[in-house]
């Protein structure tokens, strides 16, 4: 075994269970039975924060309450990532980047990151082409699935008899009603699990074997076809099509996310989806997933990858002081300038919302003595009490 290190991770936040967060805890819980000594921060914390703390591993929400610096710096979100960096002079690090769109996921400039890593083909091109890291410091290392906690399920059946669309963003608003109308004009069943329906699971291998169907995308979708249901990848972005064995492996380059997405969210077309369904197919799609997309190869190649790292900053020595202080202080400029960017945005929106007579007349009715006083009282009354909070 490689000697112990210990390895800082970063998160912009561990307050729900999204894709980065549960990232985050199978990596360091299994880097910690490996021997190894992961430790967490992130400025926001909730309930993966104590999921992670109470295998435990340290998770703090300040890096100076960290007594010892550590051996790397495994990054997510610059926000965190550069904080963690200029907290731990010296110290090397990646910077992983997990999204194709999210601003928080852009590849910081800075010495002592010495390697760029993305979750797909989609992802590197963005490190590569929009932020001009060289592609010689930049690897591809794909999503995998902790198969211990996604057992895989029996046989299914010739033709689905339950499914489950799978997604945080699923609401009214979103792709809900278009995969509802598509499952009710298939005879289908559909549950759905996500924050946006108030129904968030701790352990949704524990759940996806009840379903032979499951509508997802990303980290969901390929821990659903590891336990064996057949999957159409969908989303909010739009539609993608059912996992087969034939389109597997270039689905998984683009970790059956974003740009596989391409179609519009019109039930006929979902309906079309759910029709491709074959069950020795998707058998077959289940046992690579399991063959080939395991969590323990991934910790391999992150060990592997951590150790180049600190091997190539012993080897090449400490990165000029006036070096790292001009990259800081354009990320810095940088990072002002998108936030005004970003705030400028907001203000515009309100601005434009409120000149609407939705918005005057809310205005209006918030200043009658007690109504939002009762209004809240009415909608605590009527919640049902099994319902989640």
């Amino acid at each position: 075994m490689s000697r112990p290190l210990r390895i800082l991770f970063t998160n912009r936040t561990l307050a729900s269970r999204t894709g980065t967060e549960v990232y985050v805890r199978e990596a360091a819980l299994g880097l910690l039975r490996r021997g190894h000594a992961p430790l967490v921060y992130s400025p926001d914390l909730g309930v993966v924060a104590e999921e992670i703390r109470a295998a435990s591993v340290p998770v703090v929400d300040d890096p100076a309450r960290i007594g010892a610096p550590p051996d790397i710096i495994h990054g997510h979100h610059h926000p965190p990532a550069m904080t963690a960096m200029l907290a731990f002079p010296g110290v090397p690090g990646i910077f992983v980047t997990h999204d194709r769109m999210a601003w928080q996921d852009a590849p910081p400039r800075f010495p002592r990151l010495r390697r760029y890593v993305a979750v797909d083909w989609t992802n590197h091109e963005r490190v590569v082409c929009e932020h001009g890291i060289p592609e010689e410091r930049v690897q591809v290392l794909l999503n995998w699935v902790d198969l211990e906690h996604f057992p895989a399920r029996g046989p299914l059946p010739d033709r689905p008899r339950r499914a489950l669309l799978l997604s945080n963003y699923a609401r009214r608003d979103t792709h809900l009603p278009a995969v509802q109308e598509a499952c009710r004009r298939a005879g289908l069943p559909l549950d759905v699990v996500g924050e946006g329906v108030g129904r968030s699971v701790a352990r949704p291998g524990a759940v996806i074997g009840a379903y032979d169907l499951v509508f997802a995308k990303a980290k969901s979708a390929l821990e659903a076809l590891a336990v064996g249901a057949a999957v159409v990848l969908c989303d909010h972005r739009g539609l993608g099509p059912m996992v087969t064995s034939a389109d597997f492996a270039a689905l998984r380059r683009l970790n059956l996310g974003l740009r596989t997405l391409s179609r519009p969210l019109a039930p006929e077309l979902i309906v079309g989806e759910i029709e491709r369904y074959d069950a020795r197919d998707a058998a077959e799609v289940s046992r690579r997933v399991r063959e080939e997309a395991g969590l323990e190869p991934a910790l391999d190649r992150l060990v592997a990858l951590y150790e180049e790292v600190i091997a190539e900053q012993e080897r090449e020595g400490p990165c000029d002081p006036a070096e790292e202080s001009r990259a800081a202080a354009a990320y810095l400029r940088e990072l002002t300038a998108g936030l005004e960017r970003r705030v400028g945005e907001r203000e515009a929106e309100l601005r434009a919302m409120s000149g609407t007579i939705t918005w005057r007349l809310r205005e209006a009715l918030l200043k009658v003595p007690g109504l939002w006083t009762a209004s809240s009282m009415l909608r605590r009354l009527g919640r049902n009490p099994d319902q989640p909070r």
